[in-house]
């Protein structure tokens, strides 16, 4: 059941006209997308799932399995469903299907018509401050164009089992399958973003990380304890345990519940996010057209460099190292190829 929000309040949220995904996209999301584009056989890959995916099979499977969101079923999630399309502009508002699992979990599916799918459990969990932000999150990977890679994930997942007596096939297929998760786990980055535009509660989106991660009952979570987790991970102080964090890492599709609440409180407190609800923010219509993966991997390496800058990790301080010395190595190649071809 669908409960009030702890304030009881309504404010007033600003809708997004025209919003282009690319203004709440984060730098790493679309420099991972990029680069999971260069992945030997990735376009290979994509067309053949793209030919077994039966869009209609997926939706019947919903339609058949869960309960489809309505002015009669499930009505407080209809009009949730309604308003974030309608402060993120989007051209059509997208099914959305509870299906029965104790798990708190949502995803937005499909290749061509894309649906959100939440579980019981998530719909119980939170309220409807939680569910906004979610269905913003959500809505956010249509808007994104996500949902076909991630489509495609699941359904790899699914083939993995299969493809694993052709030894060359699962290492292709390995191979696929992290650069697809490493750009999930990206992805959820931006699509949080999206959720905090539609919900435009910095407090709500707070809570509703807590609860994914673990909280029963937000007044008996300490939130400011819950975010010096995240401070307190991001600054271990020996090279193993940031060993130990990437191979924490390694196979799950999404960010570490307390990173993710820091990314998005930070992002809550940027002039950046204050502009958007300004509404100085890029649009659809008036985009020029984007000059490529070069552009977007030269932002994700931007965005990293600032992350290894402020970061206490020892691990992520090497790195910093190794890259200054590798550059400063290219810068003196390059150089001297300069100095050669010139003479």
């Amino acid at each position: 059941m669908v409960s009030s929000s702890p304030s009881g309040q309504t404010p007033a949220r600003v809708r997004l006209p025209g919003i282009s995904p690319r203004a709440y996209e984060h730098p790493v999301d679309r420099g991972a997308l990029a680069t999971l584009r260069l992945v030997p056989g990735f376009a290979e890959v994509l067309k053949a799932v793209s030919g077994f995916v039966h869009e209609r099979g997926e939706q019947l499977l919903a339609l058949s399995s869960a309960l489809r969101v309505g002015p009669t079923q499930y009505p407080e999630l209809d009009a949730l469903r309604r308003e974030c399309a309608h402060i993120l502009d989007l051209d059509e508002v997208p099914d959305v299907f509870v299906a029965r699992g104790a798990e708190p979990n949502a995803m937005a599916i499909g290749m061509r018509t894309p649906f959100v799918v939440l579980t019981t459990g998530l719909v119980e969990l939170l309220d409807t401050d939680g569910l906004r932000f979610v269905l913003g999150h959500e809505f956010g990977h249509v808007l994104s164009g996500h949902a076909v890679y991630r489509t495609m994930l699941l359904r790899l997942l699914d083939l993995r089992p299969s493809m694993s007596w052709n030894p060359m096939s699962a290492l292709g297929l390995r191979a696929v399958l992290a650069a697809l998760t490493e750009w999930f786990r990206k992805a959820e980055l931006s699509c949080d973003r999206a959720g905090l535009l539609c919900g435009q509660d910095s407090a709500a989106a707070l809570r509703t990380q807590v609860l994914m991660a673990g909280g029963i009952d937000p007044r008996r979570v300490d939130i400011e304890a819950f975010l010096r987790q995240a401070d307190e991970y991001e600054s271990v102080d020996s090279i193993r345990d940031s060993i130990v964090k990437l191979r924490n890492i390694e196979t799950v599709d999404h960010p570490l519940a307390v990173v993710r609440a820091a990314q998005v409180q930070r992002w809550a407190a940027s002039e950046e996010y204050r502009a958007i609800l300004a509404g100085d923010y890029p649009r659809r219509d008036g985009e020029s057209p984007h000059r490529g993966w070069a552009e977007d991997v030269g932002a994700a390496a931007r965005s990293y460099k600032e992350s290894l800058s402020a970061s206490a990790d020892p691990l992520m301080s090497v790195f910093a190292e190794v890259g200054k010395t590798v550059s400063g190595a290219a810068d003196t190649v390059w150089s001297t190829v300069r100095r050669r071809g010139g003479s």
